[in-house]
């Protein structure tokens, strides 16, 4: 399985959708919010800004789509 990491904060719809997801699917994630400073830190390594940003092993997903996280998730 790889790992997945959400990046997202308080108050956004499409990270809201995109955690729903994840649990009803039963996959395991790290949940990071990029409104700490350790997030912040971490999602800028990451090239991205906005969020919600996926990681899947060691590819990257920004916003969320199904299709987009289940062509990384699945391979």
């Amino acid at each position: 399985m790889k790992r997945v990491t959400l990046y997202s904060m308080n108050q956004c719809p499409h990270c809201e959708t995109a955690k729903k997801y994840l649990q009803q699917q039963n996959i395991t994630f790290r949940l990071v919010n990029v409104k700490t400073a350790a997030g912040q830190k971490e999602l800028s390594k990451s090239g991205y800004r906005a969020v919600p940003v996926l990681k899947v092993g060691d590819q990257f997903i920004n916003g969320f789509s199904v299709q987009a996280f289940n062509k990384l998730y699945l391979l």
